[in-house]
């Protein structure tokens, strides 16, 4: 028996919010907001934060889903590793760093932020819209950790099969010819999993 019995099966994220799909539509529709709508951070970074959260987490669904969709945006896939295990000494672009650094820090210490972190991600070049994007981020994904882990959702997206890698692919919405925009894709998946915008 599953957390939530009523649930056939392994229990999935389509499954879940099917079973309970009353805030289903507004949680992705911020999903499509932060992830793909126009930031100062590209769709490729902000994917990159959403991994690296999921990651610090533990969140194995999570991580997995997102270090598919940082790489289909074109970030190595060596990378994510050495951020989780050594921050400052990984390939990561510098101006990266402090950013993720950041949403680290507000990961596992939250009550412990200081101005100076802030000033930190400023002095690398960012301005305040990008820290703020990058704060939302990490919030969406420490809840959406929960979520997933809370309801017993245990599967890796990195060990799917080819058919379902594509078909996650596929999804995903594609580059468009702004890196700091991509198309909507997650309010997308809504109609793939059946989910009425007006359940209640």
């Amino acid at each position: 028996m599953g957390v939530f019995p009523s649930i056939e099966g392994e229990p999935g994220l389509d499954k879940v919010f099917k079973r309970f799909p009353h805030s289903v539509a507004p949680l992705l529709e911020y999903h499509d907001r932060l992830l793909r709508d126009p930031s100062p951070l590209t769709v490729a970074e902000r994917e990159l934060i959403a991994t690296y959260v999921s990651g610090l987490n533990s969140c194995t669904y999570c991580h997995g889903a997102h270090v598919v969709a940082a790489r289909a945006f074109g970030i190595d896939e060596a990378l994510f590793e050495t951020l989780l295990t050594d921050l400052e000494n990984s390939a990561i672009e510098e101006k990266m760093k402090p950013l993720l650094a950041y949403v680290g820090k507000l990961t596992r210490t939250p009550a412990m932020m200081v101005e100076a972190d802030a000033h930190r991600v400023y002095a690398a070049g960012w301005d305040e819209r990008a820290l703020f994007d990058a704060v939302s981020i990490c919030g969406l994904f420490n809840l959406m950790n929960r979520i997933v882990e809370g309801s017993g959702i245990k599967s890796n997206p990195l060990e799917a099969d080819k058919a379902e890698m594509d078909a996650r692919l596929a999804r995903m919405g594609g580059s468009t010819d702004d890196p700091h925009r991509g198309e909507r894709s997650y309010t997308r998946l809504l109609g793939l999993w059946d989910i009425s915008h007006d359940a209640s």
